[in-house]
């Protein structure tokens, strides 16, 4: 992985004695050259060289002739500039690593690559001018759900949130409103309504006239069935006992005569045409305006792919002899029926074409021997006799098969029954997609068309429920892995996605996810896992060994509300770890599935349950540890930043799952901020941090929650509920007015991504964790007033303080100006600035109430004081902060040395320097400007700059003599967000790093 791979130290000789005394790191061993290929958009040819790139699918071919023979990694070097797709870019078995080496795609060091699944829309005349909207022509044929005009999502055209006078009658929803009657192309207008956890959308089938005046939006009958009358309720392990329904409406969507907002549109696909009704300051004649259309970008799939159980029925299944069937069973079978003989010698056969199969049925205290055979062949001879009822169990399985037709066949021997509920059929060898790294590139503009036919039959946390089969259905994500291993996403982007970001799915096993920024989703962040593989014995088709980690998570599920963050199903040895997960309608971490279903009957009894379905799930020793959760649950209920559901571990105590180290905090609309569910077992939950929210600081509702053990944790309330069994709650250590206590300062201060992932700053949100609040402050997320990311911290009590400690050169603070609001007192290093005030006639959001410059470079604290009105509001502080060339964030491509103590000038007495044209050092920052700020002399040159991918030509660092501490570069007015700056060794015998300064 060449872009963040250092290459051997060399000793730089005149360099180092020109640059001051340095300690040079030892000469690593030699490694085998990786082979070097390179891609552009524009490319051509199978060269793939630097001077001859080729396109993405010639350097994909030229991989595949390569990776036989590989004695290292093979580095595919992608250049800047759009990779427009017209398919997802598709990789399998053959386009792996091999011979312990990896496939790398990764950016050109300075270059921004993006994988594209948008087709690019121009000509966009003025069509309404009363309206001021404009209309541009689509490919026929075109379907879409977004759009995106210079990056900025644009609404999908919709009415008001929560419209008053609509009735349900029927399916259909009925108000006096007569403007509905005259929308045009009305199956394609939808509604759509957020319930307890739930976001449910139907299309209409038709908008009429009533009796009686007025208009009547009936829903699509298939649809309404699915969310409203006979809402999919198959039980444990999908799904538990709520079904909110679809009764009433959030909002209205995609009609033409709801384009009534700046930054709406809408796509009429019937008739190839595109409308917008652009934001003030834009200009369609030059934006750059997107219409997704690929459902994914990257689709990267071993084989088999996704394995879904049959039912008993199943027409490949022979019975021979007196088999019965028993229907409406609530022990937990697949659909809830099995076929069941008596007689021993009775036989099952089935037929079918790959190379194995699993035979689910019960294990029972009634049940006996079987022989398998195999085409004719005795393999095996099994038992389903056991001591408990267990429904779902594999009690033969078949694998290594020649992909080919076989048949097996089951022979009762004995026992007084002998139960067949499911086959599972194994159609391809496996073969995983192994082995690919993907690094420093870009995922964007992706859509999924499926809701706008079949409608979203929300089941829980962005898993639905297929509207043919009623079998789980799943968001498909822009970056697709499809029994994958050994695959690793590192320091990507993935943004303007239709569904979910990134999805590990289908038995994907040591992959990691890492380093990603995730943002502006449809759907959730990461998802990992399965929700109908829970039956698996077979460890080689279980999703194992995944780390989710140092990812940045922000403003995610969009349009389906009820995705999260980061979700896990069943999953095994899955590690969440430092991740920043923030801005979310629903939960912030999800992991597990199943609800009771491996809690014993005794429990389910006492929950209150009149049935037991009950079998195995193969989840546990999974981990969610040092993350920071913030903002969430802005939406729906019933969720939280740490949310858990269905059972972890063996049932013998050997294996547990853990929640430690996490600060959850800034939480809306929850009951339990760490929320064990349903089920929730074997979870060691310790050291964690609670703060700033409603809500009992854990929770655990019902006996089918057990064997949990929870303490040493911090909380600014008391209130917690332990109804689960076997479960021990120590009370967290409470902590007002926001004294944390040491212990609970370091867990705060570890928790979110770590230094090497964070990226510089100089804008810094109101629940960053660099904040400490004291005083009884309370937070808002989605205010839809323009806040930055849409919330703030907000006090009533005069004398409470924000304080945020920072080095750097000045600071301002991000507040609100209201009626409501007064005075504060703004104190730097200590010293009173005086008194400012806030209070204004209107509203009016992310102002700035303080600001200096000037400051020393170095470490300082501002600390703002409610001195007067009703309340204060902290959005946010803006610094110009100095960071080291020493900075874990900061990366260095190339043969660079640290040289400390040369009594030269420089900031902290250090610098990095190289000698060699071409190596590079990159940083990312979150902010709207930038300095670079180093030496200049006599034997430096010049230094190409690329930011966010783009070349802004080169600077000269060459002087008539030695000046230490120049701005050699600088930018600012960029827009307020992440961004990447690359400097690369260009000329001169030396480049120099002192220090970056982020606005």
């Amino acid at each position: 992985m060449l872009l963040f791979r250092q290459r051997a130290t060399r000793c730089l000789g005149v360099l180092g004695a020109l640059l001051g005394a340095a300690v040079i790191a030892p000469t690593p061993a030699a490694a085998a050259t990786p082979t070097l290929l390179y891609a552009s958009p524009n490319g051509s040819g199978s060269t793939c060289t630097v001077s001859a790139p080729c396109s993405l699918d010639g350097a994909k071919t030229k991989v595949q002739g390569l990776v036989s023979g590989m004695a290292a990694d093979i580095d595919v070097f992608l250049r800047g500039g759009t990779y427009r797709l017209t398919q997802a870019f598709a990789l399998g078995p053959s386009d792996s690593g091999h011979n312990g080496h990896k496939v790398v795609y990764a950016a050109y060091p300075g270059e921004k690559p993006v994988l594209n699944g948008a087709k690019k829309i121009t000509g966009f005349s003025l069509y309404d001018s009363a309206k001021n909207i404009y209309r541009a022509a689509v490919p026929a044929g075109t379907q879409s759900r977004q759009l995106y005009v210079d990056g900025v999502r644009a609404q999908r055209a919709r009415g008001p949130l929560n419209p008053g006078g609509f009735t349900l009658s029927g399916s259909s929803f009925t108000t006096a409103d007569t403007s509905y009657a005259s929308f045009t192309n009305a199956s394609s207008v939808e509604v759509a309504y957020d319930k307890d956890w739930k976001h449910m959308r139907c299309p209409l089938a038709s908008i009429t006239v009533p009796s009686g005046g007025g208009s009547s939006l009936n829903v699509d009958p298939d649809c309404f069935v699915d969310n409203n009358t006979s809402v999919v309720n198959r039980g444990f392990p999908f799904n538990g006992a709520g079904l909110p329904k679809l009764d009433g409406l959030t909002w209205v969507e995609n009609a033409y005569q709801l384009l009534d907002e700046q930054g709406e549109f809408y796509l009429d696909s019937a008739a190839n045409y595109v409308y917008y009704k652009p934001r003030t300051g834009e200009d369609l004649s030059t934006a750059d305006i997107e219409l997704p259309v690929l459902e994914k970008v990257v689709d990267a799939s071993g084989t088999p792919g996704h394995l879904t159980p049959v039912n008993d029925d199943d027409p490949n299944a022979t019975y021979t002899g007196a088999w019965s069937t028993a229907t409406g069973r609530t022990y937990g079978d697949l659909y809830a029926d099995v076929h069941a003989a008596t007689t021993n010698g009775d036989s099952v056969s089935y037929t079918f074409t790959g190379t194995g199969l699993d035979v689910l049925s019960e294990v029972n205290t009634d049940e006996g021997g079987i022989d398998v055979y195999v085409d004719g062949t005795k393999t095996q001879s099994v038992s389903a006799a056991g001591s408990t009822r267990l429904a779902q169990q594999v009690i033969a399985s078949v694998s290594g098969l020649t992909k080919a037709q076989h048949t097996v066949k089951l022979v009762k021997t004995s026992g007084t029954y002998m139960v067949i509920d499911g086959f599972t059929v194994i159609p391809d060898t496996m073969a995983p997609v192994h082995d690919i790294t993907f690094q420093g590139l870009t995922f964007a503009y992706t859509t999924w068309n499926l809701p706008s036919t079949a409608g979203y039959i929300d089941n829980q946390a962005g898993v639905l429920w297929d509207a043919a089969t009623q079998a789980p259905l799943r968001i498909p994500a822009a970056v697709q892995i499809h029994r994958g291993s050994g695959i690793s996403l590192t320091g990507n982007e993935i943004t303007h996605t239709g569904g979910n970001g990134v999805d590990l799915a289908d038995g994907t096993q040591n992959t990691s996810v890492t380093g990603n920024y995730i943002h502006d989703t449809s759907g959730g962040g990461i998802y990992a896992g399965e929700v109908d593989d829970y039956y698996l014995t077979d460890t080689t088709r279980m999703t194992t060994g995944d780390t989710v980690s140092q990812n940045w998570i922000e403003h995610v599920a969009l349009d389906y509300r009820d995705a999260v963050g980061i979700w896990g199903g069943y999953t095994r040895d899955l590690t969440i770890a430092n991740n920043d997960v923030g801005h979310t309608p629903y939960s912030g971490i999800s992991l597990g599935w199943g609800w009771g279903y491996a809690s014993p009957c005794t429990m389910q009894s006492a929950q209150g349950l009149t049935t037991c379905r009950h079998g195995t799930i193969y989840a546990g020793h999974n981990q969610i540890l040092n993350n920071h959760v913030h903002d969430v649950m802005n939406v729906l209920h019933d969720g939280g930043p740490i949310y858990t559901n269905g059972g972890q571990g063996n049932g013998d105590g050997s294996v547990t799952s853990v929640v430690s180290g996490n600060l959850l905090e800034v939480t809306n609309h929850t009951n339990q901020v760490i929320y064990h569910d349903e089920g929730s077992s074997y979870w060691n939950t310790h050291d964690n941090v609670i703060r700033f929210g409603p809500g009992n600081w854990v929770g655990m509702w019902t006996p089918t929650i057990h064997d949990n053990n929870i303490h040493d944790n911090f909380a600014d309330r008391s209130n917690w509920q332990n109804k689960a069994t076997n479960t021990t709650v120590v009370q967290s250590t409470i902590v007002s007015g926001g004294a944390w206590p040491a212990a609970a300062q370091t867990i705060i201060a570890a928790s979110g991504p770590t230094a090497a992932y964070r990226p510089m700053t100089g804008l810094i949100d109101d629940d960053d964790t660099a904040i400490a609040y004291t005083g009884s402050w309370s937070t808002g997320g989605y205010r839809g007033l323009g806040d930055l990311h849409d919330n703030v911290h907000a006090v009533a009590a005069n004398g409470s303080t924000a304080t945020l400690a920072f080095t750097g050169t000045g600071v301002s603070v991000i507040g609100e100006k209201n009626s409501d609001q007064g005075q504060i007192e703004v104190f730097v290093d200590g010293t009173s600035k005086g008194l400012f005030d806030t209070s204004s006639t209107t509203r009016k959001v992310q102002q700035v109430v303080y600001n200096t410059s000037g400051l020393s470079v170095g470490s300082h604290t501002i600390q703002v004081v409610k001195r007067s009105g009703t309340y204060a509001t902290v959005d946010g502080f803006e610094v110009t902060g100095t960071y080291n060339n020493t900075d874990a964030s900061i990366a260095y491509n190339g043969s660079w040395s640290r040289f400390a103590n040369r009594g030269l000038g420089d900031y902290q007495d250090d610098v990095h320097a190289t000698g060699v044209n071409g190596d590079s050092v990159t940083v990312t920052f979150i902010g709207t400007g930038i300095d670079v700020i180093t030496e200049t002399n006599t034997d430096e040159g010049t230094i190409a700059v690329s930011l966010d991918g783009a070349s802004q030509g080169t600077v000269n660092a060459n002087a008539t003599s030695r000046h230490a501490q120049q701005t050699v570069y600088t930018v600012s007015g960029l827009t307020a967000g992440q961004h990447t700056l690359t400097l690369t060794k260009n000329s001169g015998t030396y480049m120099v790093i002192d220090r970056f300064d982020v606005k």
